[in-house]
């Protein structure tokens, strides 16, 4: 379907064009991506690693995840906010993740800050869905110049500016759209994908927190 943005697997579905068919993406697509996300730490996760992602492709932080996972304590922010110059350095030198300082540092930054705000609004997720953005704010993929030509939102710029006010750092209005898309805050499956009308029957029986 050329021009689209829908292209078609092996296994004859139709489906957002942007994971190429390699197995581990289109899982990825088909299982995660867009499908609500309402538990604090696959949230708190999520945000640290598209932070991570800035500059590289989601492939590669995708196929780091489970090193991630396992330098980050699951990415269980009371266990992260915790670390300390010893566990900076463990980091860097853990060549199964993206050895990047500043990116390092921030996520123990933000989980000192997560612990901040679950006390604040009960949890992220309350906090995150609160900002999930009115049915008028949501823009509507249907082809591959449309999403190259939406990196955020006026939702996604709010989020951003929130927590930057916060504390929280990598978290650039870009950085906070991925992760909207990705947690189900929207869905951006282009029109076509097989996957869109399930990730809005997913998102209709949500009960959001």
């Amino acid at each position: 379907m050329a021009g689209t943005g829908i292209i078609t697997g092996e296994d004859g579905k139709d489906r957002c064009f942007w994971h190429g068919n390699l197995p581990e993406y289109q899982r990825y697509h088909d299982e995660e991506w867009g499908r609500p996300v309402i538990d604090d730490i696959r949230l708190f996760e999520k945000i640290c690693l598209e932070g991570f992602q800035s500059g590289l492709s989601w492939l590669t932080i995708l196929r780091k995840r489970e090193n991630f996972r396992a330098a980050f304590a699951g990415f269980d922010f009371e266990k992260v906010a915790e670390f300390d110059e010893a566990d900076i350095e463990r980091c860097l030198g853990d060549a199964g993740i993206i050895r990047h300082r500043g990116k390092i540092v921030s996520t123990i930054n933000n989980a000192r800050h997560a612990i901040e705000l679950r006390q604040e609004f009960g949890s992220l997720a309350r906090y995150f869905w609160g900002h999930e953005p009115a049915a008028a704010e949501r823009p509507v993929f249907v082809d591959y110049p449309t999403i190259a030509a939406n990196p955020t939102t006026p939702a996604s710029v709010r989020i951003s500016k929130d927590l930057k006010k916060r504390g929280w750092t990598f978290v650039g209005p870009t950085t906070v759209y991925a992760f909207m898309q990705a947690m189900g805050l929207v869905n951006d499956h282009i029109e076509g994908c097989y996957c869109r009308k399930e990730v809005e029957a997913m998102r209709e029986a949500l009960v959001r927190p």
